[in-house]
């Protein structure tokens, strides 16, 4: 199955192409939703008095305060998150509760810290970029395997933030966090992949992808359930852990998509770049060699030891059955010696 994907490497390429315009798509149509650090507003958390549903305490302060913008999260133990995203008066906001509970704690952040907090976040970003396409270039002293792994990165960045489109998980500081993680589980897997085709020699392209692969998928793996096991515990046992449950989401569906990306469009970048550095090299020493040529060619490589020793014996067999020479030559030599010591006599 896997010299099958090998040899259809050129069609597996518009797979994760057709997942990252998908999720631009999605990002274009559904928007992408920012936390309150990041877009502006109030937040506060409150400690209330009587079990009251969180949905009951949303209507009732979008009406005190008359917007619609309010999100109410259950931290538990009676204690919930409000988010607002106009900024509010700390005390309009008190007045609202009307006697519902006790004000723990209120932060109001203006357009002017939100429009600083974004600018950081796309600084990091580019920054993280630049640095790993330096490292990578480093590395390995070839531009298109470090083209492979830059473009490999930036869709899993593009699959991620499509996907916290779809499952409404806000922009936030945790998110952006997960984000960058993201972009190092993405060149770890990536640097697997190009070490091994580019740097090892040992076997064949497909025996030494085959290996990365199996090593690659086994850590993606392992990731994404550990971070689907910290997903579920935190959205269902404890869901005032608002920051876990974002971050474990994210890397979830980036991992995923990093799967695709790696394995298939990178794999195929790879593989497309030894043929060209292969063929490259024929032409320039004038060799013409055609597949079936280079197929007998790896064949003869994988000749096991159990058909040499039958080349052996067969040879050793022929030898045997091979019949004497006749000894009449030697015979009339031997006769034309004799009779010229007579004749000398």
């Amino acid at each position: 199955m896997f010299e099958k994907m090998m040899d259809s490497y050129k069609t597996l390429i518009i797979i994760p192409i057709i997942i990252t315009l998908l999720a631009l798509a999605c990002i274009t149509i559904n928007g992408l939703d920012q936390g309150v650090e990041l877009k502006g507003g109030s937040q506060a958390v409150l400690q209330l008095n009587d079990n009251i549903s969180s949905i009951d305490l949303q209507n009732q302060l979008s009406h005190d305060l008359g917007t619609s913008d309010v999100k109410v999260t259950n931290n538990g133990d009676n204690q919930v998150t409000v988010d607002l995203e106009s900024s509010v008066n700390s005390t309009t906001f008190a007045n609202a509760i009307k006697g519902e509970g006790k004000v723990i704690s209120f932060n109001s952040i203006g357009p002017v810290l939100s429009e600083e907090a974004m600018g950081q976040i796309y600084t990091a970003m580019i920054f993280a970029f630049l640095f790993m396409a330096v490292t990578v270039f480093i590395v390995f002293r070839e531009f298109v395997p470090s083209i492979g792994v830059i473009l490999a990165a930036l869709c899993d960045i593009i699959i991620a933030v499509g996907g916290m489109s779809l499952f409404n998980i806000p922009l936030s500081i945790a998110s952006v966090g997960a984000l960058l993680m993201l972009i190092g589980y993405s060149v770890d897997t990536d640097i697997l992949l190009t070490t091994r085709l580019l740097k090892r020699k040992e076997g064949t392209v497909v025996s030494r992808a085959k290996n990365a692969m199996e090593t690659g998928l086994t850590m993606s793996f392992a990731a994404i359930a550990a971070m689907a096991i910290l997903f579920i515990v935190t959205t269902i046992i404890m869901p005032e852990a608002t920051t876990l449950s974002s971050i474990a989401g994210v890397l979830v569906i980036g991992l995923c998509g990093d799967i695709f990306t790696t394995w298939f469009m990178n794999l195929a970048i790879l593989r497309r770049y030894i043929e060209w550095k292969h063929e490259r090299k024929m032409r320039k020493y004038g060799i013409k060699q055609s597949d079936d040529d280079s197929s007998s060619e790896e064949s003869k490589k994988e000749t096991t030891p159990s058909q040499g020793k039958n080349k052996n014996n067969n040879q050793s067999n022929k030898n045997k059955n091979k019949k004497p020479k006749s000894s009449k030559k030697s015979n009339k030599r031997k006769n034309k010696k004799s009779k010229n010591k007579k004749g000398g006599k």
